[in-house]
């Protein structure tokens, strides 16, 4: 089993654990209340769906990018609903299950939305060709990958409560230990790449991009502050499956949008991660002050 095999293999246990233990923490009342939130649900969409990915077309044009970073760009940005929104939820203390409940529900839209919204893009853009995918299997893919551990995960907490909060804290922990090696493997599996995009604007857009994108989610959203920011994380990750598909299928595994597409997604963990423990730590302090 080479690098990138291993890879796959730890981001699907990184992805099902991740869902699995969201799904421990949950309650169907807390989850009712995320999908009955009428006014959340569309600016979610609006979010994610149209504002993101405007974004990300915007940064592209600003920053002048080339042509492989360019359709990088804006194939992340037209993928909503990243598995990894709930881990930046865990992180910042925010609201876990609202977080796992709007990615679900983008990762589904998103597998229906991406070839029109990437198409679009690209049209406008004059850059790039057809991202022409099998909605099927993307759909599928969501259902198998975060849906069914979620789904399973809030099934226990519904009917075996002692033994879902017995198992939260493992999973957590196994989230938590997989989310570190994938991180690692791709610092391992793609560090030529971005080696050579640095001195480029492409790391400079990928990191404002999702730091932009943050600040949109957080925007456009209610609630609280702790649901807010949560749903800030939910829009600064995007789902990298379709567009590592789009370049399977569409651009022949073109090795040069491969690279940047590790390049951008790594320069945004570097940009949401601090701003997810930030918030924690300013939820933490705030939380033992005397009162």
């Amino acid at each position: 089993m080479d690098l990138h095999q291993l890879l796959n293999a730890v981001t699907v246990v990184f992805i099902a654990a991740t869902m699995f233990a969201a799904g421990l923490g949950a309650t169907l009342p807390a989850l009712r209340a995320a999908f009955s939130d009428v006014p959340l649900l569309l600016l979610v969409l609006l979010a994610n769906l149209v504002a993101v990915p405007l974004l990300g077309w915007g940064l592209a044009a600003l920053f002048g990018l080339a042509t492989a970073p360019f359709v990088a760009l804006l194939l992340t940005a037209s993928s909503p609903g990243g598995p990894f929104a709930v881990k930046l939820g865990m992180i910042q203390a925010g609201d876990v299950t609202a977080a796992a409940a709007m990615q679900v529900l983008l990762a589904a839209v998103g597998s229906v939305t991406f070839s029109f919204t990437a198409n679009a893009l690209l049209g406008f853009a004059h850059v790039g060709t057809g991202a022409a995918l099998d909605v099927g299997a993307l759909v599928r893919s969501v259902a198998l990958l975060q849906l069914v551990p979620f789904a399973v995960g809030l099934t226990m907490r519904r009917y075996a409560p002692p033994t879902a909060l017995a198992w939260h804290p493992a999973s957590v922990k196994v989230s938590d230990a997989t989310f570190l090696m994938v991180l690692t493997g791709m610092l391992l599996g793609n560090w030529a790449d971005v080696v050579a995009l640095l001195g480029t604007r492409t790391l400079l857009a990928g990191f404002l991009f999702a730091a932009a994108s943050f600040g949109l989610g957080t925007l456009l959203s209610t609630g609280p502050p702790r649901r807010r920011t949560t749903m800030g994380g939910v829009a600064a990750v995007r789902n990298i499956g379709p567009a590592l598909a789009a370049v399977s299928l569409a651009f022949d595994n073109s090795p040069a949008i491969l690279g940047a597409l590790a390049a951008i997604l790594l320069s945004g963990v570097v940009a949401a991660l601090p701003i997810a423990a930030f918030l924690a730590r300013h939820r933490t302090a705030a939380q033992s002050e005397p009162t």
